[in-house]
C-alpha cells in the first residue's frame, strides 16, 4: 500500500512567537545596552544594578501594554472588515460570486473553472466568507491573533532577555561585572539568533553571529555614551 502523502506544520499563528521573539531579543540588547550605559558613567555597582532591575520591569510592561494594544487594534480592524465582508455575502451573493470569479481569473484559472468554483464556494456563507476574506485582506477569520497571548509572551520573554545581562550584578560586586554582563549577553544572543536560524531553516551560525553583532553594536554605543557623560 502507498503511503498517504501528508504535511505537518507548526502553529505560528496567534502573533505570540512574534511577540516572543521580538520581546527576547529586545530585553537582551535594551538591557545589555542599558546596563552599559550606566556603567561607562562609573556611578557605582548599586545604581547599575538599579538601572538594570528598572530596564527589566519598565521595559517588560511597556513592551506587554504595546503589543496588548497594538493587537487589539489590529484584530478590531480586521474583524470589522470580515464583518462587512459578511454583509455583503449575504446581501449581495451574486456580486460576490462574480467578484470571487475574478480574483481567481486573475490568479491564472481558466474563466470556466473560475465560474464553477466561485458558484460552488458560494454555497456555503462561512467557507465563502474565508475565502473571501484570504482573498481579499490576506486573513484568515478564525486566526486573526491574540492580544492577551502576545502581550503576556513580550512580557515574560523580554523580562527573560533583560535578566541576562543583569545575573552578574545580582551576585557579583568584584568589579568584574561588565565583562561578566557582556558575555552573558553575548552567549544568550547567540541562542536566540541560532534558535531563530533553527527554527526558521534558514542557518543556525548565521543567525547567531547576526544577532550577536546588532546586540554588539547597539552596546558599544550606549557605553560609549555613556563614559562620555559621565566624564
Amino acid at each position: 500500500m502507498a503511503a498517504v502523502h501528508q504535511e505537518e506544520h507548526r502553529d505560528i499563528t496567534g502573533g505570540w512567537i512574534r511577540a516572543g521573539i521580538f520581546g527576547v531579543s529586545d530585553g537582551l540588547v535594551t538591557n545589555i545596552s542599558l546596563i552599559l550605559g550606566f556603567a561607562g558613567a562609573n556611578p557605582g555597582h548599586d545604581v547599575v544594578r538599579l538601572a538594570g532591575l528598572a530596564g527589566l520591569v519598565a521595559g517588560g510592561f511597556s513592551m506587554a501594554t504595546g503589543e496588548y494594544l497594538s493587537m487589539r487594534a489590529q484584530k478590531e480592524l480586521l474583524e470589522y472588515e470580515i464583518d462587512v465582508e459578511r454583509r455583503s455575502i449575504a446581501a449581495s451573493p451574486d456580486d460576490e460570486r462574480d467578484e470571487l470569479r475574478d480574483l481567481f481569473v486573475a490568479r491564472g484559472i481558466e474563466a470556466e473553472l473560475a465560474d464553477r468554483l466561485s458558484s460552488d464556494l458560494m454555497r456555503d456563507p462561512d467557507l465563502a466568507l474565508r475565502t473571501h476574506a484570504r482573498e481579499e485582506l490576506g486573513v484568515d477569520p478564525s486566526a486573526t491573533g491574540s492580544p492577551w497571548a502576545a502581550s503576556l509572551a513580550s512580557l515574560l520573554t523580554f523580562a527573560l532577555g533583560a535578566f541576562v545581562p543583569l545575573i552578574p550584578w545580582l551576585w557579583s560586586q568584584h568589579g568584574n561585572e561588565v565583562g561578566w554582563s557582556i558575555l552573558f549577553a553575548a552567549a544568550g544572543s547567540a541562542a536566540v539568533g541560532g534558535g531563530i536560524g533553527w527554527f526558521a531553516k534558514r542557518g543556525v551560525v548565521r543567525w547567531a553571529l547576526r544577532q550577536v553583532v546588532i546586540g554588539a553594536l547597539a552596546a558599544a554605543v550606549t557605553f560609549a555614551v555613556g563614559h562620555f557623560v559621565g566624564s
